[in-house]
């Protein structure tokens, strides 16, 4: 499993954007975790699913509302990482109205998650394998803290508690 001090691992991951007003999209485009990283400071999160209820009503919009409080404490950029492809992160960020806040990135084939070592078998839920819960923060490529959830659990991996950590 990844931890403080890693690299993040060499993995693409896929992100659809729409252009505002004309309702034509761009993308999906592939994200280059290491190019995107390169000299940024990042709050990463990571969740089960797209549509899914702890994911939906508390932990993307716990991102969403501390944007501005991240931004302030030092983040670039919030990325929201989960197993579902592009087009399902894409109106999922419609959805939660996600805007430019934070960046909905697809990992549709979990090679990212297998990568870090955070996945989570829900193959008995009907889900098949999906990320952990997680939130890390992430400085030129380099994880500096990393907060991962017990099954189950929504208790480290929510925004106050990365905010904390960048305020540090």
């Amino acid at each position: 499993m990844i931890k403080v001090g890693d690299k993040l691992p060499a993995a693409t991951l896929m992100e659809y954007i729409e252009v505002e007003g004309n309702g034509c999209s761009i993308g999906p485009n592939a994200v280059d975790v290491a190019k995107a990283t390169a000299g940024k400071t990042i709050a990463l999160f990571a969740l089960p699913g797209a549509f899914t209820p702890t994911c939906s009503v508390k932990h993307v919009p716990g991102y969403v509302e501390n944007h501005e409080a991240l931004k302030t404490a030092g983040v670039d950029e919030i990325w929201c990482v989960s197993v579902n492809d592009a087009f399902v992160m894409g109106a999922w960020a419609r959805e939660l109205k996600t805007g430019s806040t934070v960046r909905m990135l697809g990992d549709g084939s979990a090679d990212f998650s297998k990568a870090t070592g955070l996945t989570l078998d829900l193959n008995a839920r009907g889900m098949g394998l999906r990320s952990n819960r997680y939130s890390m923060l992430v400085k030129d490529g380099v994880v500096v803290a990393l907060n991962v959830e017990a099954p189950g659990k929504f208790e480290v991996s929510d925004a106050n508690t990365l905010l904390a950590q960048a305020k540090a």
